[in-house]
C-alpha cells in the first residue's frame, strides 16, 4: 500500500490550494453554493457521475469500478461555523462571523484528492465508490437530508474522516462501538407570579426553583445513571428578571445533554423533565420542559473499525493507528449514515508543526484552531486505501 501514500503525496499541492480557497470563503448551514461549485470544478474531467442536491447544496459523485462489487461511500462535510477566526493564517476567512474552525475545508480537499486517486486506479476497483459532499453538519443535519434524497441507496458500507489538531500528523484514531455522543438540547421555562422583591411571600418566585433545577440536573447524572454509561449535562444559558426590586414572572434556562448510548440518552432527558416539573410544583410554580432531539450516538461497526486499523497500519505505516479507549462527547451527523449502513469514522492527526504536545493544540471549534496541511496527504491515502484495501 505504500504506493498509495506516494501517489497521494503528488496531489498535496492541489489539495492544499483547494483547502485554502474554501477556507477563505466559508459558508454556513445547508446552503453552501460557492463551496458546491468549487467541488464540482475540482472534479471536472474525472469519470464520475455527478448529482447536485435538490433540497440542499450537496454533491454526490459516483465512480464505477472495473468489476462488480459493493458500493463504498466516502463522506466529507462542507459547512463552516458561525464564529470569528483568530488563527492569523495568511488565508484566514474573508467573511465576518464565519470560519472553518472544524476542518471541513480539509475534509473536502482530502475527499477530492481521493476521488482523483481512485479515478486513476479505476481498474483496481470492484464495485462503486460514492463520494458524498455534505453541507449542514454543524447542527443542521445535512446527512439526514441527503439520506432522504437517496444518498445511501445501494450503499454497502461507509467511511468518513474527521481531522483533529490534537493528534500528531501521521496518526489516525478510531474505536469499535460508540465514537461520539448524541447531542440533545433542552429548554425550560419556569412560570410563577411576579411582584415586589420586598414581599416574596405574596409572589411565586421562579428563580429559586430554577436554581434548584440547575443543581438537580447534575444529580440526575450522578445518581440515576450508571457510571459506566456516561452522560454530560451542561447548562449554557440562564435568564431571569430585569432589575433588582422586581420578582420576575418567569425564569428560563437551557443546555445540552450528551450520552454515548440511546438508553442513557432517554434516561437523562426523562429524569430532567420529571425533576423540573416536581421542583416547580413544590415551589408553587409550573415548568415547561422542551426537548429538541439532536444527532444520535455515532456508533462504529466493529468489523469496519478493524478495517480502519489494518488499513491505517498498512497505508500510513506501522504504529500509525491509535485505538481510542473511550468515546468523545462531541457529536456528528455522520451518525445518521452509520445508523443505516455498517461503517466507521476515524480521527486524523493534523497537529501544527510548531506545537510539540498535540493535546495542547487549539482544538476544533476554537477561534485559534490551525491544522498541519501535511496531514491532507494521509487523509487522501486513507480514503483511497479504505476502498482498494478490501
Amino acid at each position: 500500500m505504500h504506493e498509495i501514500l506516494e501517489a497521494a503525496t503528488e496531489l498535496a499541492g492541489d489539495a492544499v490550494a483547494l483547502r485554502r480557497d474554501i477556507h477563505r470563503h466559508p459558508e454556513l448551514g445547508l446552503h453552501n453554493p460557492d463551496t458546491q461549485q468549487r467541488i464540482i470544478a475540482a472534479l471536472d474531467g474525472l469519470p464520475l457521475e455527478i448529482t447536485e442536491g435538490t433540497g440542499i447544496t450537496s454533491v454526490v459523485a459516483d465512480l464505477e469500478g472495473a468489476a462488480d462489487g459493493p458500493t463504498v461511500l466516502l463522506r466529507a462535510d462542507t459547512d463552516a461555523l458561525p464564529m470569528t477566526e483568530d488563527s492569523d493564517e495568511d488565508y484566514c476567512s474573508t467573511l465576518p462571523d464565519r470560519a472553518h474552525a472544524c476542518g471541513h475545508d480539509a475534509h473536502v480537499a482530502m475527499l477530492v484528492g481521493a476521488a482523483r486517486l481512485l479515478c486513476d486506479r479505476r481498474d483496481e476497483i470492484s464495485g462503486r465508490v460514492r463520494f458524498m459532499f455534505q453541507p449542514g453538519e454543524e447542527g443542521a443535519g445535512g446527512a439526514a437530508v441527503m439520506i432522504d434524497e437517496g444518498v445511501l441507496d445501494g450503499v454497502d458500507r461507509a467511511f468518513a474522516i474527521h481531522i483533529t489538531p490534537n493528534l500528531p500528523v501521521g496518526h489516525a484514531a478510531c474505536r469499535p462501538g460508540p465514537l461520539l455522543a448524541s447531542a440533545d438540547t433542552f429548554h425550560v421555562t419556569v412560570t410563577g407570579r411576579g411582584g415586589h422583591a420586598s414581599t416574596p411571600h405574596l409572589c411565586a418566585d421562579p428563580v429559586p426553583p430554577m436554581a434548584e433545577m440547575i443543581s438537580t440536573a447534575q444529580t440526575v447524572v450522578t445518581r440515576q445513571i450508571d457510571a459506566f454509561k456516561p452522560s454530560v449535562v451542561t447548562i449554557t444559558h440562564v435568564d431571569a428578571g430585569t432589575t433588582t426590586n422586581v420578582i420576575p414572572e418567569t425564569a428560563f434556562f437551557e443546555g445540552t445533554i450528551r450520552a454515548v448510548s440511546e438508553e442513557t440518552r432517554s434516561l437523562v432527558s426523562d429524569g430532567l423533565r420529571t425533576a423540573c416539573r416536581r421542583i416547580a410544583e413544590a415551589h408553587g410554580c409550573s415548568a415547561d420542559f422542551r426537548l429538541e432531539a439532536g444527532y444520535p450516538v455515532t456508533v462504529n461497526d466493529a468489523d469496519q473499525a478493524a478495517l480502519v486499523a489494518s488499513t491505517c497500519e498498512n497505508t500510513l505505516g506501522p504504529g500509525s493507528y491509535l485505538e481510542l479507549p473511550a468515546p468523545f462527547m462531541g457529536a456528528e451527523d455522520f451518525s445518521y449514515v452509520l445508523n443505516k449502513v455498517p461503517g466507521a469514522m476515524a480521527f486524523l492527526g493534523v497537529c501544527p508543526d510548531d506545537i510539540t504536545d498535540s493535546l495542547a493544540a487549539p482544538p476544533c471549534h476554537s477561534n485559534r484552531m490551525r491544522l498541519n496541511e501535511a496531514g491532507l496527504v494521509h487523509g487522501i491515502a486513507l480514503h483511497t486505501a479504505m476502498v482498494l484495501g478490501t
